[in-house]
Parts: C-alpha cells; sequence; structure tokens
C-alpha cells in the first residue's frame, strides 16, 4: 500500500498502477458509478461520460462493464489481501497482529469507502470464471485473519471457541465500515481503524480488550 501513488490530498489512490491514464481514468469512473447506481443500473456510457470520453474509447481498453468491475474487485481485493498479510507476516504477539490487521483493513475501508463498496458488494455480477478468481483471494484473506486467532488461541491469549465462525465475525465487522462511513462524518478513518481493533480484541477476549496496534 505504502508503494501507491496518492492524490493531492495524500490519500493513497488504489489505481495508481493501472495504464494507460485513459484506462485508470475508466476505471475510477467505473468505481465512482457503480458506487452511486449500483452495477446494474449504470451504462458504459454514464462511465465513460464521468471520465471525460465518448463510449466508443471505453470499449477500446475494456470490452465489457463486466471487465471492468472484475479490474476494481481484483485490484481491491489483492490489496485487502496485502494488508491482512503484512499483518500476520509482522512481529508481535497475536493481539497485536490482530488489533494491526483490523486497524489497517478497517482504514483502508473507510479511506476507499466508494470502492470498497463496489468491491464488496457487487461481487454477484461478475462473470464466472472472475468471480472464482476473487472468491479464491477472498479465501486467502480469510485464511490470513484466522491464522493469526488461531495463534491467539494457541497461545491462550483468546478465547475463541469457533475460530472459523470468530473469523467471519471480524471480517463482516471490518467490510461493513464501507457500507456507512461517511467522509465528512466525525469520525476519521484511523479513529475508525482504533475503535474496531479494540471491538475485535474483546470479541475474541484478548486481556482487557485494548488496542495493541504499533506502528508499521
Amino acid at each position: 500500500m505504502d508503494a501507491e501513488p496518492k492524490n493531492s490530498g495524500g490519500k493513497v489512490e488504489p489505481w495508481g498502477d493501472i495504464t494507460p491514464d485513459a484506462a485508470r481514468r475508466l476505471v475510477s469512473a467505473a468505481v465512482h458509478a457503480f458506487a452511486e447506481r449500483g452495477y446494474h443500473a449504470t451504462t458504459t456510457r454514464d462511465i465513460a461520460s464521468r471520465a471525460g470520453m465518448s463510449p466508443a474509447a471505453l470499449y477500446i481498453h475494456y470490452k465489457t462493464k463486466e471487465e471492468l468491475l472484475y479490474q476494481i474487485s481484483k485490484v481491491g481485493h489483492e490489496r485487502a489481501l496485502e494488508i491482512v498479510e503484512r499483518a500476520r507476516d509482522s512481529a508481535g504477539t497475536p493481539a497485536e497482529r490482530l488489533a494491526r490487521a483490523v486497524h489497517a483493513f478497517v482504514r483502508w475501508h473507510a479511506e476507499h469507502h466508494m470502492t470498497a463498496r463496489v468491491v464488496q458488494y457487487e461481487l454477484g455480477a461478475l462473470a464466472e470464471e472472475h468471480h472464482a478468481e476473487v472468491i479464491a483471494v477472498r479465501k486467502a484473506t480469510d485464511g490470513a485473519v484466522r491464522s493469526i486467532i488461531e495463534d491467539g488461541v494457541k497461545a491462550g491469549a483468546f478465547d475463541v471457541p469457533d475460530v472459523r465462525g470468530a473469523t467471519v465475525a471480524v471480517l463482516s465487522l471490518c467490510i461493513d465500515v464501507a457500507r456507512w462511513f461517511n467522509a465528512r462524518g466525525r469520525s476519521t478513518p484511523d479513529e475508525v481503524g482504533d475503535l474496531y481493533a479494540g471491538l475485535v480484541l474483546r470479541m475474541v477476549g484478548a486481556d482487557g480488550g485494548q488496542d495493541r496496534r504499533s506502528s508499521s
């Protein structure tokens, strides 16, 4: 994540490595259109117009609307996986690593709530082969979080009778941030990340449920 380009406001841009510029603009336009109108209600003309291009120009870069959704879903899920794997592989106790994973995962969903809304809630519109590819990344993300919780249970630091169920609950809690987060609201992405890290530690029965996130 840290290597991605940032916009003038300092927020990391998920699409910074997509080239050429026209393709990147189309992805960004599609994100906004899908988030506001939903995938099925959005037309390729809507997307091209938001990107300042003609519908014909869109097809030079993306053959179908679904191909755009696939690009968005693939990149978004890969970013999420990078976040949790980095936390899983970092130093520290299971509680510190879980708090770090939750904080970063929540912060990304808040900072990029429009992108995350599309990534998390428009999966059903993907073609079968694309859906299978994205689901494989989701399963890897699930596995990374589950492994941290398993480590905590083995170490006696977490009280979790159902690790698989707890993993689903943790990820669902984090993902839902994309649905309600408002950039003009009272809480910043970091503040929401801190809150959720503490909530998750209490969910798994960590000592006192304190935020053990450390700077990365």
